[in-house]
């Protein structure tokens, strides 16, 4: 009987350390297998990194609400084909991204739709800032007065002989959306243009630079108007 009973707690022992080797190698199995993946991902994230997108124009007219009101409950009605996406739908949804800032430095700004994307953003509680050309920025249909109203800081560029002609927008402080297309419903829908979008850090820091150049540049408690010989300077 004693002998029975060694013999059962030998093998129950024998059993025992087998599954302990059994686990410790499934162990090290999923070690291995964590680690690959991990460094997978980890190169994978790398080999994408910051946000890099082209968009061309022209874009079709589609519905944009869903933008602007992402968790309605009842589904838009407008005649405008709904559930497309856009090159001018990624354009808006880049810009309504804005969290805390956004600096814009537009040559002519008069796409109705872009000005209504910037002033809700006015309306949440982002800082906008607008860099405009002086002569476009009263043309027929512009929309720069309508930002002004609302209360948005507009400069403009002061100088008579050059046009301030850049097109670029910079989200948050870290995403540039810059290239051809000027803010207008004739560039949005009828031109061939192109826009960049990056989170690149070494292409959005110069860009911001050149912002904070222009909006110190065209500040206009830096000049001072003064008549000399019947001319402003």
């Amino acid at each position: 009987m004693v002998l029975v009973v060694n013999t059962v707690a030998n093998m129950s022992q024998q059993i025992s350390f087998k599954e302990l080797i059994k686990l410790f190698g499934l162990g090290a199995v999923a070690l291995v297998l964590g680690v690959e993946c991990f460094d997978w991902l980890v190169r994978r994230l790398r080999f994408r990194g910051p946000l890099k997108e082209v968009l061309f124009f022209p874009s079709p007219q589609t519905c944009v609400e869903h933008l602007y009101m992402p968790n309605r409950s009842y589904p838009c009605t407008c005649p405008l084909p709904h559930g497309r996406e856009t090159s001018f739908s990624r354009l808006l949804g880049h810009l309504l991204s804005a969290c805390s800032s956004l600096d814009l430095c537009v040559f002519s700004f008069s796409q109705m739709e872009l000005s209504r994307a910037v002033l809700h953003l006015h309306q949440q509680g982002v800082t906008v800032r607008v860099v405009t050309d002086r002569d476009y920025m009263t043309i027929t249909g512009s929309q720069i007065g309508t930002l002004r109203r609302a209360g948005i800081c507009v400069r403009h560029e002061m100088s008579t002989a050059v046009h301030m002609h850049h097109k670029f927008a910079i989200v948050d402080g870290r995403k540039l959306i810059t290239g051809s297309l000027n803010w207008t419903l004739t560039a949005v829908q009828s031109n061939k243009e192109n826009l960049i979008i990056t989170e690149e850090p070494m292409l959005v820091g110069p860009y911001r630079k050149e912002f904070e150049k222009l909006w110190d540049a065209n500040d206009p408690a830096n000049h001072e108007h003064r008549a000399t010989n019947g001319q402003l300077n």
